[in-house]
């Protein structure tokens, strides 16, 4: 297959105008200008030819496949059977695909469910993005999520629970360093969970296999543990305290120096979130994300897909949260690709249109350097070299 269109994003902000991509199986084997890649690999290619832009297929970093996004998820979740929940999930899949979304990063499901759509779709069963899971969340007794079955006391379970997921296939291992608002009757969302040695476990067993570690940290004393620990990407990353928040300019730059990235998870309905914090707090988190942007913190784009009001095909509403804080276009863009992959460990396989990596691509109409709401207009998905129309009639 042969892709041609008005402009190619073949780099942070470049485009190469009226650029072509061929496809070769589930890879990209040719990026260059139309002309020299239509010469060269003759007429009998098949084409897809449209005068909007060609681009890396977008990233959402942070998904919950097993919650619906309703307004109970949690009571929705415990009413399902493992065969109903399968059945949403891959329904779930497949609008995030339709998205835009060509990989997304799983971070915590009840038994399994989203290792087994994972290896449905890589096996081209089912139509959805890549997807890299966690499993089960490790969470104290009681603790944040407990009800996804990873409940955990001392550094023997938790060693034990991260081999469990590393051996079902588990792409990166998921940490509730604190408390979080979804599991009502559990720590508060700035409380830290697990000490600084069951931490250390939890991160060593991990990269042993060579497996990164996500960790889900509202509070500011849980942040500073999980980068102590050496963890992968930070979740959420509010710097909540008991009575505020708390921005430790030292542990940023901690943050920095070990190269971790921050997904601040941000809501595709981010603008109703001073209905519910108040129009002063909420302006003080938005400025705290401005704050770790400019200090150099590796931001990356996610949802929390699946939690109350953030259904499956909101990305690139989410993403407007960041224009809002001023980010160019070019580098919000780079957060949903490039940035986002390296995050994931797939730095050196998807997130860029170039030669080598995955078919993973996104075709809209308009220009996304200039208007990101282009990301809306979809021609067409290829993922794995899969076409896709979403709004083919």
């Amino acid at each position: 297959m042969l892709i041609a269109g008005g402009r190619v994003l073949v780099d942070s902000g470049t485009y190469l105008e009226d650029g072509a991509v061929l496809i070769e199986g589930d890879s990209i084997a040719a990026v260059g200008p139309r002309k020299e890649i239509e010469e060269q690999f003759g007429a009998d290619v098949p084409r897809f030819a449209f005068d909007g832009t060609v681009l890396p297929g977008l990233i959402d970093a942070h998904v919950h496949l097993a919650f619906d996004g309703g307004p109970d998820p949690v009571a929705t979740l415990q009413d399902s059977t493992d065969e109903v929940l399968f059945e949403d999930m891959r329904r779930r899949a497949e609008q995030l695909l339709h998205s835009g979304v060509t990989t997304a990063r799983d971070l915590g499901d009840r038994g399994g469910l989203a290792l087994r759509l994972a290896a449905e779709i890589n096996g081209r069963h089912t139509p959805g993005p890549r997807i890299v899971a966690a499993g089960t969340p490790a969470t104290t007794t009681g603790g944040h999520c407990h009800f996804l079955g990873g409940e955990v006391s001392g550094e023997a379970e938790i060693r034990d629970l991260v081999r469990r997921n590393l051996a079902a296939g588990a792409g990166v291992i998921k940490a509730m360093v604190t408390g979080g608002g979804l599991t009502k009757d559990g720590p508060k969302s700035h409380q830290s969970q697990f000490t600084a040695e069951e931490l250390t476990a939890l991160v060593d067993e991990a990269h042993e296999a060579g497996v990164p570690v996500a960790a889900h940290a509202h509070g500011a004393d849980g942040i500073t543990a999980a980068v102590e620990a050496g963890v992968d990407t930070i979740e959420h990353c509010t710097w909540m305290t008991s009575d505020g928040l708390d921005f430790r300019p030292n542990v940023v730059r901690q943050i920095i120096a070990q190269g971790i990235s921050v997904c601040p998870a941000v809501s595709p309905h981010w603008q109703m979130l001073p209905r519910f914090f108040g129009e002063e707090r909420a302006a003080a988190m938005f400025d705290l994300v401005r704050r770790m942007a400019d200090a150099g913190v590796r931001l990356v784009a996610g949802t929390d897909a699946g939690v109350q009001r953030a259904s499956f095909d909101g990305l690139v509403p989410a993403l407007s949260f960041y224009s809002h804080l001023g980010l160019p276009n070019a580098s919000i863009i780079d957060m949903a690709t490039s940035e986002a992959a390296t995050a994931l460990g797939l730095g050196s396989i998807t997130g860029r249109v170039a030669p080598g990596y995955r078919a993973d691509l996104l075709l809209v109409d308009g220009d996304p350097l200039a208007d990101l709401g282009s990301l809306k207009d979809i021609r067409a998905v290829f993922a794995s070299g899969l076409r896709y129309e979403p709004n083919a009639q």
